[in-house]
């Protein structure tokens, strides 16, 4: 749940989310060495009026730093494609879930249920509770069970929408007539909030997601009442 001032991302609450933050913090230190080396560089040039003459003509100066950006780069790109095939692995998925968005609500379908669906509106200011958060809440939460691989398939009935939560790592776009997958898997009991991140209208601002991830005795028994009240 991200905070007033908050300066850096949401606590991790998946894998894939965890080494998205590693790799961040990776390439931060990467851009304030360079960052430094250029401050550095600039400043004795500003402040100094000494000239040398081996820096004006160098082969090997020049070899340096063409080299030094490639390697630089490969040190970037190589864990950025490791993160990226590991965000579109699916592997055995124990629950999927579709993800449908409207104008101006989501509706979930739990595929390997007969009759497990509902809409998800936002609650009105005027109607939280005590503790609620307000454009965040939901009347029907999306509940998941921990440590288990969740499979999402995402589409939209009317306009692009993009189903995202920051907290899971996740985020995917929502398009009329085609059917997007993404997955995730919840390493800790919580609940984990989202909004819809494409302008999809007036009310874009009000169809949160609202994601409580719950061990799997709690999760079979949530199921089962839900079944029964349908």
């Amino acid at each position: 749940m991200a905070h007033p001032s908050q300066l850096g991302f949401q606590d991790a609450a998946s894998p894939v989310m965890e080494e998205l933050i590693h790799f961040h913090d990776h390439t931060l230190m990467v851009v304030f060495l360079i960052s430094t080396l250029v401050l550095y560089i600039i400043v004795a040039m500003v402040s100094t009026n000494l000239t040398n003459k081996y820096i004006l003509d160098s082969q090997e100066i020049e070899v340096i730093w063409t080299i030094l950006p490639a390697v630089i780069l490969i040190l970037i790109a190589l864990p950025s494609l490791r993160i990226l095939y590991l965000m579109d692995e699916i592997n055995d998925p124990h629950l999927t879930i579709k993800a449908v968005g409207h104008q101006w609500y989501w509706s979930y379908e739990y595929t390997d249920y007969e009759e497990l669906e509902f809409d998800s509106y936002m609650i009105p200011t005027q109607d939280l509770a005590p503790g609620q958060f307000r454009l965040l809440e939901t009347d029907c939460r999306m509940v998941v069970p921990v440590e288990s691989p969740i499979r999402v398939l995402v589409s939209a009935e009317d306009v692009l929408h993009s189903w995202a939560v920051p907290a899971l790592g996740v985020k995917m776009d929502a398009v009329p007539g085609r059917l997007n997958q993404t997955n995730f898997i919840a390493s800790r009991p919580g609940v984990f909030y989202g909004q819809c991140s494409e302008i999809c209208g007036a009310n874009h601002s009000f169809m949160p997601i609202v994601v409580e991830a719950v061990p799997l005795e709690h999760f079979e028994s949530w199921s089962s009442s839900s079944l029964q009240d349908s």
